[in-house]
């Protein structure tokens, strides 16, 4: 476990360093976009902490990889990089979907760029092994053909990548969520790599989740609300590529007969946790995909409709929306770890749903004190309402109410401007 800790810590400190100076480097030369419509924060800031996100993984990795067994004199990791395919294509394919993400943050790439580029990154990570082979239900559950696999891995990485990237809109909303659910992710593959015997996938896995943990811990102090750095489309690619490689390690390849002892629900625990964790970013993604291929746009077209603004619209500040997001990733992702661990299962029902009404109840409350606001103001006496003098010595509505149309003295009484040349008022 310290091992794990010491990645974390040295992801998280090269992170924060590298945040600072990259803040820094772009206030000098103005390395920052014009501000969107669609954009919450009012100042021009820097969105390249993507950069410093990924130097902190990578540096992990390959401290893990060549400096903990100097430091041990035990290579605990040694399953890990046996084959240095996977890792390699890991760093290969971070580094690809960080450079489009600066390039695209600096130039604003087209989607189609953009969409090329994630295929590529994801294909080399399914090129070296990094895939979906099965699907652990009931036994474990044979995808089909090396094709099949390999179409499949791409397909979900790159649904991960731009779910996480959609609801990158608020001050540390990807990087707090996605330490929550790599924590949780984390402590499940290191308590199956333990119950069934340490492979080179939990590890992997394990790994992955920790240094990622640590890179958002680095950056999240200069991304808090309100933030000084964003880490742009390379952070939140880059969060999502790590994200979906970390539960590919593990979903697919595990034998679910092997956690029979102590999951409840063993044959869909790997299948369920990873959609738990991810269940924001994945409900933001299908709901504006379906938004906007119902307009007739294009999915990946912008627009100021995701969670996060809607939140803001209904009377949410900016830290309680960040708050809810936290709190529906906690509930989801807590509940479906607590498969694992908790029996009998009616506990973790009650767990849910209490967590899923509390929630509820955070996300709409500016609904309910809206509408008492409404009901104060509609049960308001009349007579209490026109206190001031403009309400109570409104010409318009003193000529209105003298005014008859058959009484012409009445025209004549009422306190009403002369026309004195009717020609300029037709």
């Amino acid at each position: 476990m310290r091992y794990y800790l010491l990645a974390l810590a040295i992801s998280a400190g090269v992170s924060f360093v590298l945040s600072v100076v990259v803040w820094r480097v772009g206030l000098k030369y103005r390395l920052y976009p014009k501000i969107r419509e669609r954009d919450v924060h009012q100042t021009p800031t820097p969105r390249l902490g993507g950069i410093a996100m990924w130097a902190g993984i990578v540096v992990a990795l390959l401290a893990a990889w060549f400096v903990f067994p100097l430091i041990s004199g035990v290579d605990y990791f040694r399953l890990v990089f046996a084959d240095a395919g996977p890792p390699l294509a890991i760093i290969g394919a971070a580094t690809i979907i960080v450079v489009i993400g600066v390039v695209d943050d600096l130039y604003d790439l087209d989607w189609m760029t953009k969409l090329a580029g994630q295929i590529v990154a994801a294909g080399v990570l399914a090129w070296q092994g990094v895939q979906l082979v099965s699907l652990p239900i009931g036994g474990s559950l044979a995808i089909g053909s090396p094709y099949m696999s390999l179409v499949l891995t791409v397909l979900t990485i790159v649904l991960v990548m731009n779910a996480v990237n959609f609801i990158d809109g608020l001050d540390g909303l990807v990087a707090g969520v996605a330490i929550i659910a790599n924590g949780v992710f984390f402590v499940y593959s290191f308590v199956i790599s333990i119950t069934i015997g340490q492979t080179e996938y939990f590890n992997l896995a394990a790994l992955l989740s920790a240094v990622l943990i640590g890179a958002c811990l680095g950056f999240l102090p200069l991304n808090w609300h309100p933030a000084k750095l964003f880490m742009g489309d390379a952070g939140a690619l880059l969060t999502g590529l790590i994200m979906a490689t970390s539960a590919i390690s593990v979903t697919g390849q595990i034998d679910p007969a092997g956690i029979s002892r102590t999951a409840l629900l063993p044959a869909f625990i790997p299948i369920i946790l990873p959609f738990a964790i991810l269940v924001v970013p994945l409900l933001d993604f299908g709901l504006a995909v379906l938004r906007r291929l119902s307009a007739g746009k294009s999915p990946f077209t912008a627009d100021r409709k995701h969670l996060h603004h809607r939140l803001l619209d209904m009377g949410h500040s900016h830290f309680q929306a960040v708050l809810i997001f936290y709190a529906w990733t906690i509930v989801a992702a807590v509940g479906g770890l607590m498969f694992l661990f908790v029996k009998p299962t009616y506990l973790v029902a009650v767990f849910l749903g209490v967590g899923l009404v509390a929630c509820t109840a955070a996300t709409l409350s500016p609904l309910s004190r809206r509408k008492k606001v409404e009901i104060a103001v509609q049960t308001t006496r009349t007579d209490a309402l026109a206190t001031t003098e403009s309400d109570r010595f409104d010409p318009l509505d003193a000529a209105a109410d003298a005014l008859d149309p058959h009484d012409t003295d009445a025209a004549a009484q009422a306190d009403v401007p002369e026309l004195t040349n009717p020609k300029e008022h037709p």
